[in-house]
């Protein structure tokens, strides 16, 4: 049964073991082929890597929510909405 909470997904990216700033651009180029409103599930390493891209999706615009990765305790999943803009 779906998560009520979980918004749809329309594209999935696993960006463990990325260095940073590789895992930011990635993450921005993967988002700029979506539509705006639509959603990406990112997976990260936590830490460095996480708040990095976290902060810069921000300040771009795009809507962030941290959860726990369901499948890997030692990873971040990130679910990000593209901006309207």
């Amino acid at each position: 049964m779906p998560d009520p909470q979980q918004p749809p997904i329309t594209s999935r990216l696993d960006l463990r073991g990325t260095p940073c700033p590789v895992n930011f651009i990635r993450a921005r180029l993967t988002l700029e082929r979506l539509a705006p409103g639509q959603w990406l599930e990112l997976d990260l390493d936590p830490g460095e890597p996480e708040q990095a891209v976290q902060d810069g999706l921000q300040e771009a615009g795009h809507r962030v929510q941290r959860r726990d990765h369901p499948q890997a305790p030692a990873a971040v999943r990130l679910l990000v909405q593209r901006h309207a803009g």
